[in-house]
């Protein structure tokens, strides 16, 4: 007899910031099949990060197409639909035509860090509320800022006729063909204007930064009737928008407690779950991950924004077009490499120096700096797990997942430095398994698709003299810069 959870199917749509993808995956969360598009990254000046919202879209409709061709008349088996996407990019567009009226600016773009400056004092008040602290890399600032800056934004609001808010909200009304107009709660949470506890979005906040409500989405759980996406001759039902990094902290099933969950990407995000009410820590984030049945589920998170995106700055910066293809055997075989001072993108956690400049410390050939860059990857995410242990007890064991996970090199420096054993699924692509456990109910039966791999810690190693280095260069750069 067929299991029936074989036989029902879900559709993925990960949106993220190298490309969008569509996954169809069974009940088990095994893929079925999958289509990807590369999306551009545009950089036309310094602090400025953006997507064309036009491309973006378009990336993500032919994923939705080709993979819908891949599987055929089983397309109607599909039972319903999520999306994850990027947490804390935001567009502008016309509510009537549909029309971006602006770029979707990138989580990474901090062009409007002089608005974050000049409530520098309401620092704490800001954190206390929502769990975020002061940052141009959130929504926010941004949304300022397109008011301030866009014309056409700035008349579709007086006109009444603006929407602006999270980018899922944007993909959400354009994917589902309706007026719908609703955040979920992860994406709306990393604007620095929704309310941790109230979980709507609160108006001191809209009063700091000088944004009306009446011009943002509506806020709704992570499980919610968002509309019907139409797909060849059937339609199938959006009920669940996410982040792409909460998502991945659930591919493997249930949050467990004594685990720190680590997705490497673009950035690197490390994680603990704490409890269905909010803890707050004077250096970490609190993240809410999942919103079902009025229930919340947050976690302390550190991040790391220059991971992926340090790999490529560095890629550019020295002129190394086959990276990805050599990195391997560096991390293999450079054993004394200098030290990186990783501010790509801004210094995330447990720092928060959005204007830090990344510099090395001691000279090498190409193969050592690529390597100083990729330990500082792995150096910035110890200095979070060493901070989560002045609220959490520490971790048995830190899973990875995400595109960075694939290199061995860093696993094993990663369980080095922590002294920690760290595991690596067989399935490292989390967000898609995530979204598709969360569509599925979160069943307490989740189980892996094969083995994994363990990184157990070797104390032999000078990784730990390396990070003792580099973490008394960073304070000292960082207490220089504040």
């Amino acid at each position: 007899m067929t299991d029936r959870k074989n036989e029902e199917l879900f559709l993925i749509v990960d949106q993220g910031g190298h490309a969008s993808r569509a996954v169809i995956m069974d009940g088990v969360g095994v893929p079925v099949a999958w289509a990807q598009r590369p999306l551009n990254t545009y950089r036309p000046q310094d602090s400025y990060v953006e997507h064309d919202p036009l491309e973006l879209l378009l990336t993500v409709q032919e994923s939705l197409e080709e993979v819908v061709r891949k599987v055929g008349s089983r397309v109607n088996s599909i039972r319903a639909a999520g999306l994850a996407t990027q947490r804390s990019s935001i567009v502008c567009w016309d509510n009537q035509t549909g029309e971006a009226l602006s770029q979707v600016i990138s989580w990474q773009d901090t062009r409007a860090g002089d608005r974050v400056d000049a409530v520098s004092g309401m620092a704490e008040h800001v954190h206390e509320k929502t769990g975020l602290f002061l940052s141009a890399h959130y929504g926010a600032s941004k949304l300022s800022w397109c008011l301030e800056n866009i014309s056409v934004v700035k008349e579709a609001w007086e006109i009444g006729r603006l929407c602006f808010g999270p980018m899922s909200s944007f993909i959400v009304q354009q994917l589902t063909g309706d007026k719908r107009f609703v955040a979920d709660p992860v994406s709306a949470s990393r604007t620095l204007l929704w309310n941790l506890r109230s979980g709507n979005w609160d108006p001191e906040l809209l009063d700091l930064f000088e944004i009306s409500e009446n011009a943002l989405p509506t806020c709704v759980p992570t499980v919610h009737g968002y509309g019907d996406l139409k797909l060849e001759k059937t339609r199938v039902p959006l009920a669940l928008v996410t982040g792409d990094q909460s998502a991945a902290l659930f591919a493997h099933g249930l949050l467990r407690a004594e685990t720190a969950y680590v997705n490497m990407g673009t950035g690197a995000f490390v994680s603990r779950p704490t409890r269905t009410s909010p803890q707050l820590h004077p250096r970490l984030l609190t993240s809410v991950v999942h919103e079902q049945d009025s229930v919340r589920h947050y976690v302390l998170e550190g991040t790391v924004n220059g991971a992926g995106s340090a790999l490529d700055w560095v890629r550019e910066a020295l002129g190394v077009e086959d990276l990805e293809e050599r990195l391997p055997g560096w991390l293999s075989d450079v054993n004394d490499p200098p030290l990186f001072l990783n501010g790509i993108s801004g210094l995330g956690a447990p720092y928060w120096d959005p204007k830090f400049q990344s510099d090395f410390i001691g000279e090498g050939p190409v193969p050592q700096k690529v390597v100083a860059v990729a330990e500082s990857i792995v150096f910035l995410l110890n200095r979070n797990l060493l901070e989560m242990r002045h609220s959490i007890s520490p971790p048995d064991r830190i899973q990875v997942t995400g595109g960075l996970s694939k290199l061995d090199g860093l696993c094993q420096r990663l369980a080095d430095l922590s002294g920690i054993s760290v595991y690596r699924p067989a399935e490292s692509e989390a967000t898609s398994r995530g979204t598709c456990f969360l569509l599925s109910g979160m069943p307490e039966a989740w189980p892996e698709p094969g083995p994994g791999k363990w990184f157990k810690p070797d104390d032999g190693t000078a990784i730990g003299e390396r990070y003792d280095r580099w973490v008394r260069e960073m304070e000292k750069r960082v207490n220089r810069e504040q």
